[in-house]
């Protein structure tokens, strides 16, 4: 046995390895760790039950089920699945390749043009969170948001940080969704983001803070957040909530996202 473990074994082991880490990260971003823990028990009864002891007759009842199985996960984790090919298939993952081909600008522009573009953002978001005025923004990266656009009202305007804040008024009827910001253009507002139901959450952070968590989860998308309640300036980015950020940290973070704004 250990004579026939050869190159095709390693390389077989390290593929599953590499399936079960990129699983394993997806539902931990998305909240769902214990399904992960519960598929993975699963496929381990699975693995004793039908190929160790040979026990054909659980070893067929349980192949039905992974069958049926892998086709609900599919189906529950439809957002997070399209997520993750998306940015394997993004242009970010394969730059090494294409610049062996191709010596091109960088899309992004120089640092100036990259500040000119996201400080209209910062500005607004620093005079809501002085007035205390509630916002949600969000920044398209790889995956297209135009379903959560059509949720909304499309405005398809230049980003001006004037048009943010009256966008965000209290009185105005836009105010209580999100603002969808993509391709250096305002493209919506109003809009409805899918909630995170993540329990590590604060019980302190509201809607907003959950939908911006919600919309990183299910994209790769930007989200900043001005709490209504403290003025506080959050973001959430790939399944991550940072909170209490200052007008700097807000700056430099939307100027290295991968995809401009």
């Amino acid at each position: 046995m250990i004579e026939a473990f050869g190159i095709k074994d390693v390389l077989d082991i390290t593929i599953v390895a590499l399936m079960l880490y990129y699983l394993y990260k997806i539902m931990k971003e998305s909240g769902t760790i214990n399904i992960f823990y519960g598929v993975l028990a699963f496929i381990m009864v699975w693995v004793v039950a039908s190929e160790i002891l040979g026990m054909r007759l659980i070893g067929t009842i349980l192949d039905k089920f992974m069958s049926i199985g892998l086709l609900v996960l599919v189906i529950i984790f439809q957002e997070q699945i399209k997520r993750f090919l998306v940015d394997l298939g993004s242009k970010k993952r394969w730059k090494f390749l294409t610049n062996l081909f191709h010596h091109r600008k960088n899309s992004g522009g120089s640092e100036q043009e990259r500040h000119e573009r996201v400080m209209p953002i910062v500005y607004a978001c620093m005079a809501m969170a002085k007035s205390k005025t509630g916002a949600l923004i969000v920044v398209e990266q790889d995956v297209p948001l135009e379903t959560y656009e059509k949720s909304g009202d499309m405005i398809n305007a230049e980003v001006n940080s004037r048009l943010i804040e009256n966008i965000f008024f209290k009185n105005s009827p836009l105010h209580d969704g999100a603002m969808i910001i993509a391709g250096g253009r305002i493209k919506a507002a109003g809009c409805i983001l899918p909630v995170s139901h993540d329990t590590d959450v604060p019980r302190s952070l509201g809607l907003r803070h959950r939908s911006a968590l919600g919309i990183s989860q299910a994209t790769d998308a930007f989200a900043v957040v001005v709490s209504e309640e403290t003025g506080n300036i959050s973001v959430a980015y790939r399944g991550k909530l940072s909170t209490r950020l200052s007008s700097t940290e807000l700056e430099k973070r939307l100027s290295n996202l991968p995809v401009p704004v």
